[in-house]
């Protein structure tokens, strides 16, 4: 007996991949439109047109030193005369009581001694080591130098500072601060030193009110607010 052998068979072709279904491209476009209008919606909304003309596109205007020294410099004027104290009182309170100047005068901005407003009649004399020239006050003590800013250089923030009402805080700025107290100085020499530019004022009597920071009580700076020289 024989046996049939079964005929060979091909082997059977790999199933096609399945592929998963996507959403329809027309979809995705849709989403990415919606948000691009969104972004767009909310940067108009956020944005202000402003005209060419407008303050808006300048800024803040910048500090102008020289209108603050003439704004300013006629209120300080009138300040430390009303307030000025004579020296040789000023003088015999510091020979008994080195911190006496607190009552006469505010607190230094440094935060070192006081600014005092102070008024003198006395002789001009020459300039000692400091620069300026040693004013002879009757009735200041032996062993006090009382010094006058006569130009042409005039240093320091007294006049700035003589109020009490000016603080740092009032400018934007340190440099601010200190272009202020030049300004001050700067309508100093120009309103009160100027007519005695140039001219030697040693061995004639001057009067004067000006402020003094008293940093030492026994050697003074005077910056003057008036200045009157006799012929």
């Amino acid at each position: 007996m024989s046996t049939a052998t079964p005929p060979a068979t091909s082997p059977a072709a790999p199933a096609a991949p399945r592929r998963r279904p996507t959403a329809p491209r027309s979809r995705g476009r849709l989403v990415v439109t919606a948000a691009v209008l969104v972004v767009l919606a909310a940067a108009a909304l956020s944005t202000k047109v402003v005209p060419n003309d407008s303050e808006l596109l300048v800024g803040p205007a910048a500090f102008d030193a020289a209108a603050y020294g003439e704004e300013r410099f006629g209120e300080v004027q009138a300040y430390a005369t009303e307030k000025a104290v004579p020296a040789a009182e000023l003088a015999t309170a510091l020979q008994a009581d080195p911190q006496a100047a607190t009552q006469y005068g505010v607190a230094s901005s440094s935060g070192i001694g006081a600014v005092v407003p102070v008024s003198l009649t006395g002789t001009v004399g020459a300039p000692d080591q400091t620069g300026l020239p040693v004013v002879t006050v009757p009735g200041v003590p032996e062993g006090f130098l009382v010094h006058v800013q006569l130009g042409p250089a005039v240093n320091g923030t007294d006049l700035r500072d003589v109020t009490g009402d000016v603080s740092l805080n009032d400018f934007e700025n340190q440099i601010q601060y200190q272009d202020a107290g030049a300004a001050l100085n700067d309508q100093l020499k120009a309103q009160v030193l100027a007519p005695y530019a140039g001219q030697d004022l040693t061995g004639r009597t001057i009067t004067a009110v000006g402020v003094v920071t008293l940093i030492n009580p026994q050697s003074w700076s005077v910056t003057p607010v008036s200045l009157e020289v006799q012929p």
